[in-house]
Order: structure tokens, then C-alpha cells, then sequence
């Protein structure tokens, strides 16, 4: 079952008179477990269904993203940062273009 879960899920589980066995991973075995916790996330942003859902499954995507960026000596800030900096030179997806060709 080993997946990458929140800081309290042990605690909660605890609480509902169950018994978690984790362990504190390595920092590769960490980075790994984040890129799988991502992946897993996405998934169920797909998945969602109602905009509620869909907001929710966001947060723990941003979470994840949050964690990457820690992970990285960097902060969720400068994710944000550059995506300002991404959104200032190449635009948003607010107009909802697609690319169909590019002729020569």
C-alpha cells in the first residue's frame, strides 16, 4: 500500500483507533515519492467531478507542488514567481487557443 501521505494522516489514523506503520524516506526515495504524489493527484483532478472536487483535488495538488519546491531549497512563492514571469512573456491559457499547424 506505501504511498506518500500528509503529516497528520498518521496521527488520524491513530485517533480511529488504528495502528499506521511509516517510516521517514531518504531524500531520493522522498523526491520520488513526490513525483508519484503528483502523478496521483492529477489522476483525481481528472477524475473530479463536481467544481467543489475539482478545487479540492487543486489544493492537493498545490501541497505537492509546495513540497516539491521544498524539496528544492525553493519556496511555493517561486513557483509563482515564475509563472507570473512565464505568464507576463508567453500569456496565460485564458483565450483558450489551440495550436492546430505552424506552415513554414
Amino acid at each position: 500500500m506505501g504511498k506518500l501521505v500528509r503529516d497528520k494522516v498518521p496521527d488520524l489514523i491513530r485517533a480511529s483507533g488504528r495502528t499506521p506503520h511509516v517510516k521517514t524516506l531518504r531524500p531520493g526515495q522522498y523526491r520520488e515519492a513526490l513525483h508519484d504524489k503528483l502523478r496521483e493527484e492529477v489522476d483525481e483532478l481528472f477524475a473530479a467531478s463536481t467544481p467543489e472536487a475539482v478545487i479540492d483535488e487543486a489544493a492537493d495538488i498545490v501541497e505537492v507542488l509546495t513540497a516539491i519546491a521544498g524539496d528544492q531549497g525553493a519556496s511555493f512563492g517561486s513557483i509563482l514567481d515564475a509563472a507570473q514571469r512565464k505568464r507576463s512573456e508567453r500569456g496565460g491559457f485564458g483565450k483558450r487557443l489551440w495550436l492546430e499547424s505552424i506552415q513554414p
